[in-house]
């Protein structure tokens, strides 16, 4: 559906819906949305446009509302999705804001917190594999597809494991990736 038009209320419904779902974790959910719901992106087409929205500066879920929003409705849709995506959670974090100063400490409050984390990771975790998957799943040759699994794991090592900084991943892997891609992934 990339050549279709998508109107801005559109825009606006999807990424206020997927904002208030994932309230402070919005990625699983654009991924649901964006790909498997409206199918206004394909899994490849939202990998790309996530990776574009990680290196430019701020939010990358607020660029990839823009992205997204721009594509199908112009300006005026970019507008639309990061409105949706930023007005529901702007007021909600307005009233826990003024709710948290008497319940900082409550151990309820405290161990609500714990398990919202943990949710929070999970469902990090599962968009990374549903991505992980869809790029491997369009990949042919089997070398190509070792080379990505080893940028993959140098990726979650450099980050994870290693705790580096994201620039000095980036820095590293990005001129391997554009390397392996002039000499290697180009090729039938």
């Amino acid at each position: 559906m990339q050549d279709a038009r998508v109107g801005c209320w559109a825009l606006f419904k999807v990424f206020s819906h997927m904002a208030l779902q994932g309230f402070g974790g919005v990625l699983p959910f654009a991924y649901r949305h964006l790909v498997e719901r409206t199918q206004w992106l394909t899994a490849a087409e939202f990998g790309q446009l996530l990776s574009i929205a990680q290196l430019l500066p701020g939010p990358t879920i607020c660029n990839l509302s823009v992205m997204v929003g721009q594509r199908y409705a112009g300006v005026a849709g970019g507008f639309s999705a990061l409105a949706g995506l930023l007005l529901g959670p702007f007021f909600i974090v307005i009233a826990l804001g003024a709710a948290y100063q008497g319940l900082a400490h409550h151990p309820l409050f405290v161990n609500a917190m714990r398990g919202m984390a943990a949710a929070a990771s999970g469902l990090i975790l599962a968009t990374a594999l549903k991505l992980a998957v869809g790029m491997l799943r369009g990949t042919s040759q089997r070398g190509r597809r070792l080379l990505q699994l080893a940028l993959l794991a140098a990726a979650f090592i450099g980050l994870g494991v290693a705790k580096l900084g994201l620039i000095t991943v980036v820095a590293t892997l990005v001129p391997i990736g554009f390397l392996l891609f002039a000499f290697v992934w180009r090729k039938p």
